[in-house]
């Protein structure tokens, strides 16, 4: 009987048993005996599967009489000897399943090659004579969901069997996917179309043997046209009718699955020198998919979308995989991503933000409702926050790049950033652990913190941002006056992407751990040597205003976040970006037509000052003095690295640094840490050296720590963020240093490594230099 000689079969493929009969006979077998119109047997609509007593019949043929059908082949016609324990659809499964196991062993090289031919000379007996690709065509049609998948799979193995073993497109193929396209919205049923020519995709991008280039343009070409046609036609519905908004409809599934043919067309780009029309729609033609995405349709069809966004905007070509950094030579390439950054950057000055409200139902194993009694605290979808967020910082990074003239850019940036934020402020998900966002420059690290490699995406767009603009004003130099130069870098704290401040608060989040940048070094899912390169290279020749920003942080946000308000001395005030200028970075107000600095989207550092007298605050767990498990709250190391070699202790977080420069009131000092439960040791070489002394707590009162720490605060200067972000980057060069000598690094740094020994070089003239100045 015909399903024991298939699981006879079976079992011999499995095994890699050679196939002793003649062809014929397996052609015979793997027949699917589904009944076809000779008039439409080219489309595959008019074929039939056997009738209920006999087999599944297609639902897009009740209305045909059997008069019209005719058999393809007459030796299994009928499924009158199957087991009774198999009914004709399970033997069609296992026929279906052979042919897709069949393929994959004909296309590979472990197979022995007589075994390879055998399985070649079977599949030609199929495709010629059985026609099975109309057979299967008229299975990827049939309402039975699992034969349908099947179907599909199948008959994607064969046709990419086809491309690469006989270089011909199957025509049976092409002419159905042609009407079946063309013919969309009238006939609705394209989802499976659209899957099958998604795999026949994915499987010659895999093959790395394969000439992709000419296979491609064999696949698509065709293609081309109808498929820029049918994104027009299934982009511009009203999305808000209520077939859109379940994820299980018909429409529903006709979206996704052409999201995965984008996907897999931007992807099958990069091998085509001069790329197809239907690979560049996406982007000449984003605006579809930003006003879907700004519907009503259901929010996993806009997650895909905007995932898919984001895939476009990280492109890169083979030449910019080498380079790192997205070409500009490219003509194609540069046309299509300047439209799709004039196309974000236009909706999102219109308030686009406003129309996206991200799902804020976390989803759970096995559904999206919370477990009872368990934390049923939701916020919004952080993975569509930052991919959201990133596509509109990459459009502002190309559209920066492109522009001639900071004119032509600065109004839109300001305007988009000005979006940004107040969209980062109203999704940002809150904890017991969050704290107050005290400056602008900080949201990047928050919303990004979770996901390394776009932290330093994002981190990179705006360094890159800054650059252009620094470059820009450079070039203007001589018409431009000290006053417009503060004001531009007031600018730069209140839009959110002052270089500086945006690595010392990446720095804060991993707790200044040296070994997880290494790991983000050493990783090939990050740009962040990219980004460290760029941005030691702006330190090297701005390093007095990285101090100034680290001054800053000491003075008004780090370590003493939490006291606040404090009063700060007179001698804190210094020049150009630190103390009252960098406050000013907040508070005011730059010249777009959506202010920053507005009550509703800029929060600003405050302080009240009263005579440099301590004022009661509120005290919380996120200081240095308190226990380290709370340290604000995301300032956690990401990777356990206690057990790597030559690691250092971590602290118990009972450790207050100050700089001890500049004591005018040392005995008294000692007198207030004494009374207030906390020692003090006047070691001069260690305070030269370092520039901090650690303040040891003696007893558990924390109150009193945080008061001694404040009054201190008074009379000594604090240099704790310069002091714990260049040893992060000294302890970074040393580990590199060590691994490159035993040939461990992955890649030569010593291009990195000079960059770090000179930044070192610098730290310690600055500290000499200081030393003396105290001597």
């Amino acid at each position: 009987m015909k399903s024991a000689l298939l699981q006879q079969m079976y079992k011999d493929v499995v095994e890699g048993v050679l196939l002793a009969r003649e062809s014929n006979y397996y052609t015979s077998l793997l027949n699917l005996s589904v009944e076809q119109s000779p008039e439409r047997d080219e489309s595959g609509n008019g074929m039939h599967l056997p009738s209920p007593d006999g087999g599944i019949r297609s639902h897009r043929d009740t209305e045909m009489s059997d008069a019209d059908v005719l058999t393809t082949d007459d030796v299994s016609n009928s499924f009158a000897n199957v087991n009774p324990s198999f009914c004709p659809r399970e033997v069609m499964l296992l026929q279906l399943t052979l042919i897709k196991m069949m393929v994959a062993k004909a296309e590979s090289q472990e197979v022995e090659i007589s075994m390879r031919q055998k399985y070649c000379e079977i599949f030609v007996l199929l495709l010629k004579e059985a026609k099975i690709d109309s057979q299967l065509i008229c299975l990827v049609g049939s309402s039975d969901r699992l034969l349908s998948h099947m179907a599909s799979k199948s008959l994607a193995s064969l046709v990419y069997f086809q491309l690469k073993e006989e270089n011909v497109l199957n025509v049976t193929w092409l002419t159905f996917s042609l009407k079946t396209l063309s013919g969309f919205p009238v006939d609705t049923q394209v989802a499976q179309c659209l899957w099958t020519l998604t795999a026949v995709l994915k499987e010659v991008l895999k093959d790395r043997a394969l000439p992709k280039t000419g296979i491609l343009m064999k696949l698509l070409a065709p293609l081309d046209a109808v498929l820029e046609e049918f994104y027009n036609s299934i982009l511009v519905h009203h999305f808000d009718s209520h077939c859109y908004t379940s994820p299980y409809s018909e429409a529903a599934n006709n979206l996704i699955s052409f999201v995965d043919l984008l996907e897999a067309l931007l992807t099958s780009r990069i091998e085509l020198e001069l790329p197809l029309r239907c690979q560049r729609v996406l982007f000449l033609k984003v605006s579809y998919v930003l006003n879907l995405i700004s519907s009503s349709v259901h929010y996993l069809i806009k997650k895909l979308f905007i995932m898919l966004l984001k895939k476009c905007v990280l492109y890169k070509t083979r030449e910019d995989a080498r380079s790192g950094s997205l070409s500009l030579q490219n003509p194609s390439l540069y046309e299509d991503m300047l439209a799709l950054s004039n196309a974000v950057l236009q909706v999102v000055n219109l308030a686009w933000f406003d129309r996206i409200p991200l799902n804020e139902r976390i989803s759970y194993f096995g559904g999206s409702e919370a477990p009872s009694g368990g934390d049923t605290q939701s916020g919004s979808d952080q993975t569509v926050l930052r991919a959201l967020s990133l596509v509109v910082l990459k459009a502002l990074e190309f559209k920066c790049q492109s522009s001639a003239t900071e004119a032509e850019i600065k109004g839109d940036f300001q305007n988009s950033m000005s979006q940004l934020l107040i969209f980062w402020k109203s999704h940002l998900k809150s904890s017991p652990q969050s704290h107050t966002v005290v400056h602008q420059c900080e949201w990047l690290s928050l919303i990004f913190i979770e996901q390394d490699d776009d932290l330093w995406e994002a981190a990179k767009a705006l360094l890159l941002i800054y650059l252009k603009f620094d470059r820009l004003r450079h070039d203007t130099a001589d018409n431009s006056s000290q006053k417009e130069e503060e004001t531009c870098d007031v600018l730069t704290h209140a839009c959110g992407y002052n270089p500086h401040c945006i690595f010392l608060f990446s720095l804060e989040k991993i707790a200044f751990d040296s070994t997880v940048l290494l790991d983000f070094l050493i990783s090939s899912e990050t740009c962040f040597l990219e980004y460290l390169v760029r941005y030691l290279k702006l330190l090297r020749k701005d390093w007095h205003q990285f101090v100034e920003v680290c001054n800053y942080f000491d003075t008004k946000h780090a370590s003493f976040r939490s006291i606040a308000p404090v009063g700060l001395p007179h001698q804190a005030k210094q020049s150009c970006m630190t103390g009252e200028s960098l406050q000013n970075a907040c508070e005011q107000e730059p010249q777009t037509p959506l202010s920053l600095a507005s009550s509703r989207n800029c929060l600003v550092f405050t302080t009240e000052q009263r005579d440099n007298k301590v004022v009661e605050s509120n005290l919380s767990n996120s200081l240095i003095c308190s226990d380290s498990t709370s340290l604000l709250g995301s300032l956690q190391s990401l990777v356990n690295y206690d057990s790597s070699e030559e690691s250092e202790l971590e602290p118990d977080g009972k450790e207050c640094l100050v700089n001890t420069k500049k004591v005018p009131l040392i005995n008294e000092s000692k007198k207030i840490v004494r009374e207030t439960g906390c020692s003090y040791t006047d070691d001069a070489q260690n305070m030269h050296k370092s520039e901090v002394l650690p303040l040891e707590q003696k007893a558990p009162n924390t109150s009193s720590c945080l008061t001694c720490m404040a009054s201190l605060d008074n009379i000594i200067p604090l240099r704790v963020m310069l002091h714990k972000s260049t040893k992060c980057l000294e302890e970074l060069q040393k580990a590199i240093s060590r691994l490159h000598r035993r040939n461990l690094f992955p890649y030569n740094p010593s291009a990195l490594l000079k960059l770090l020994n000179h930044i070192g070089k610098i730290s310690k003239n600055v500290n000499s230099q200081s030393e003396e100045v105290f001597q």
